[in-house]
């Protein structure tokens, strides 16, 4: 019965310590403040938008820059309304040349 007690309390832990790390998680991936100065779009690869919820106290756009490093900005700033507009342009023109790509393989390929 001792021994039962024993895993029953180590199970016990292990959850608690489990749950205050991915807490813990969650508010490190969350945006506390915003940059101070704007990031030019050619360094703009994609952004996400961060709404305010239990872990997050601010709403916020994530710029996500080259080599996995992000950005935190002021959703209502001019720069980030800008930045989130040249990604949205870029996105959409790749998206257009990807579509005519593939468009141009099926008919190759049907002839």
């Amino acid at each position: 019965m001792t021994g039962s007690k024993s895993c029953l309390l180590a199970v016990v832990c292990s959850l608690v310590i489990i749950t205050n790390l991915i807490g813990s998680a969650q508010s490190w991936s969350c945006c506390l403040t915003y940059a101070k100065r704007p990031y030019s779009c050619k360094r703009l690869l994609a952004y996400s938008i961060q709404t305010i919820n239990t872990a997050c106290d601010i709403n916020a756009i994530i710029f996500h820059l080259p080599n996995g490093r992000f950005v935190c900005a002021d959703p209502l700033a001019n720069w980030t309304q800008r930045g989130m507009k040249c990604v949205d342009t870029r996105r959409k023109k790749e998206m257009k040349v990807l579509q005519m790509a593939t468009s141009g393989n099926s008919t190759t390929a049907s002839s």
